[in-house]
């Protein structure tokens, strides 16, 4: 069991795109800065395509006095463009990083320097030594790139031998997922903290689609059950707070290290859940 003082509770984010995005982001954050959590990450685009916002977030979430840490992914890459990045955030005293392969940009086929997420967290290691705290991503449900449990276990035996301090897991609904990957880590002795991902639910049609293109299954019981309300949205996201809730509640109760919420950039579901749980 995991005592709750040493948990870490964080939320992710996503850098917005136009003044818009730019301006409902500061609203969202200013009401989830009063759960107080640990750290909040921040998204890099594929290839990159956002570092600039990346950063840009991070240091308005510093500026109001939250620590954040960026995510970093290294496909298509290069080794002088990631040092580049690893060089700017030490500049500004960035600690803590999410290093994660990501993927290609739409169209692109070079795949850079770095192949896999463990090349990026050995690079980190050298070029910064133990500068950066490192979270990697972990898959109770599998990479849906991946051939078989197997190797996917092995993948993720990499990045902790890289150098890798922690990991964050893809969002999944099926607990037993995430203990059984968990006890299949410590067999093969992976001993780093693995924090379960958790994704509140507003709609079903993008949860549906975001859960096709990253692999997390939707169990067949709230599939049903999400497709039979339709439009009530209401419906929708009063049922996705109490079996979100109860997943959350269930994980902490068997001792898992923390949660770490994607929040989409909306505040009021992970605000609920938050204090659902009495965090």
């Amino acid at each position: 069991m995991t005592p709750s003082a040493q948990r870490l509770y964080s939320l992710e984010f996503f850098p917005p795109r136009t003044p818009e995005g730019i301006e409902k982001l500061r609203a969202t954050r200013r009401q989830l800065a009063q759960l107080k959590p640990a750290f909040c990450s921040v998204t890099f685009g594929a290839g990159g395509s956002t570092r600039e916002g990346t950063l840009a977030t991070v240091l308005e979430f510093r500026a109001e006095g939250m620590q954040a840490a960026p995510h970093i992914s290294c496909v298509g890459g290069s080794r002088e463009s990631i040092g580049e990045v690893l060089a700017q955030y030490k500049a500004h005293g960035i600690r803590h990083l999410v290093a994660l392969r990501g993927d290609l940009p739409s169209g692109s086929i070079d795949a850079g320097d770095f192949r896999y997420a463990s090349d990026l967290v050995a690079f980190i290691r050298r070029e910064t030594g133990d500068w950066f705290r490192v979270d990697v991503a972990a898959y109770p449900e599998y990479h849906p790139q991946a051939r078989s449990p197997q190797d996917d276990l092995a993948a993720f035996k990499c990045k902790v031998d890289a150098g890798a301090d922690s990991a964050i897991t893809q969002y999944f609904y099926n607990p037993d997922a995430y203990w059984h990957f968990v006890d299949s880590c410590r067999a093969a002795g992976i001993t780093v903290p693995i924090v379960p991902g958790i994704m509140p639910i507003a709609s079903f049609s993008k949860l549906a689609r975001f859960s096709d293109a990253c692999g997390a299954e939707i169990p067949r019981w709230m599939r049903k059950k999400l497709e039979s309300y339709g439009d009530d949205t209401a419906s929708i996201r009063s049922f996705g707070l109490d079996v979100v809730t109860e997943l959350a509640d269930g994980l902490l109760a068997r001792g898992a290290p923390g949660l770490h919420f994607y929040t989409l950039n909306l505040a009021s579901l992970t605000t609920t859940i938050w204090q659902r749980l009495g965090l």
